[in-house]
């Protein structure tokens, strides 16, 4: 492994070999890695479990998420791209009662849906954009339809603005690092969205994960390690790095023993990384001990025991980064004990 340092506890730790970029950022002092990160009685379901992150609230996987009540709170009228989700479905997180999200999963094709060409397509789009103008006094629901409409029409050069965008490195093939590199053009061309939401999968490793630095397991390392790298250095190279923060997480982590198939289960507590210019990087919290009974092990030694509420890292994020109260968002005031990551 390439290593990092050690915990609080003493405890020799290291990076996957396949996450080199990450180290350079963690040498730089921009990469904080938060471990035993999660909260009690974790869920081994998918769905319920990212959900479960996406609402901050490990009693429902329902209704809006903790990203969405932030957009809720920011000033009306709220920027139709205040908010930019690079997937097909708007996750959990960004569901608001009131804020709308577009989801962008390929802004190259991010246009104005005409069966026309030229100059009759333009003609089309300018008719649409007017008749959205059209207030509808007294009529509630068609001024909301018209208010949305008109809000996806003027973003639609805002996006191809941020296309054009010619990186500053080489992002590596793949959709995760594509979406990677339209958020950096968005960031340089000023399109002034405060949230991007990516996603990369893969990672239910319950067969053939591999070790060292082959494997699947490596190949998921190298694609979200030299992404990640890719647009930190792009985003400091134009001098933005410290205005751009990412947070990095799953919905669950893996138990801590190889199965019959030389893959891992579904666990319980994981690891979190936040990295950006603004960054206090380093190890925050102690690492999970692998010798049977240990405290840090729950569920007979099989799981790690989540010991940094990740509500606790939503809350850093949202108060010192996002400039917001976290104790409405959250529904609960977690800052004590948050992990210093500014």
């Amino acid at each position: 492994v390439l290593q990092v340092g050690s915990d609080a506890a003493g405890q020799a730790l290291g990076l996957h070999p396949r996450l080199g970029g990450l180290l350079n950022v963690f040498n730089e002092g921009r990469l904080a890695l938060i471990q035993r990160t999660g909260y009690a009685n974790s869920s081994r379901s998918h769905f319920e479990a990212t959900d479960i992150w996406g609402t901050a609230n490990p009693q429902s996987s329902t209704g809006s998420g903790w990203l969405g009540r932030y957009l809720d709170v920011l000033p009306r009228p709220l920027d139709a791209l205040a908010a930019w989700n690079t997937t097909a479905e708007t996750p959990r997180a960004l569901i608001s009662g009131t804020s709308g999200v577009p989801a962008i999963p390929n802004a190259s094709t991010y246009t104005y849906a005409s069966p026309n060409r030229g100059a009759a397509a333009a003609q089309e789009r300018v008719a649409a954009q007017t008749m959205a103008g059209n207030p509808a006094i007294g009529r509630p629901h068609l001024a909301f339809v018209n208010s949305t409409a008109l809000g996806a029409i003027a973003t639609l050069d805002r996006v191809a603005l941020a296309t054009s965008y010619t990186p500053t490195i080489a992002y590596p093939n793949g959709g995760f690092a594509d979406a990677l590199q339209t958020v950096a053009g968005a960031i340089v061309r000023g399109i002034g969205s405060r949230v991007f939401w990516l996603q990369t999968g893969g990672y239910d490793t319950h067969a053939g994960q591999g070790g060292g630095g082959g494997g699947d397991y490596a190949n998921l390392m190298g694609t979200l390690g030299d992404g990640l790298f890719a647009f930190y250095s792009d985003i400091r190279n134009q001098g933005l790095a410290g205005d751009t923060t990412v947070i990095v997480f799953s919905e669950f982590g893996r138990r801590i023993s190889e199965n019959g198939s030389a893959g891992t289960d579904h666990g319980a507590a994981g690891l979190m990384m936040v990295l950006g210019g603004s960054v206090s990087g380093g190890i925050q919290g102690t690492a999970a001990s692998l010798s049977p009974g240990h405290p840090t092990l729950e569920n007979n030694s099989g799981d790690v025991r989540y010991e940094t509420d990740f509500r606790s890292v939503y809350a850093t994020l949202l108060e010192r980064w996002l400039g917001v109260s976290s104790v409405p968002i959250l529904g609960g005031d977690f800052r004590a004990g948050a992990p210093a990551i500014f």
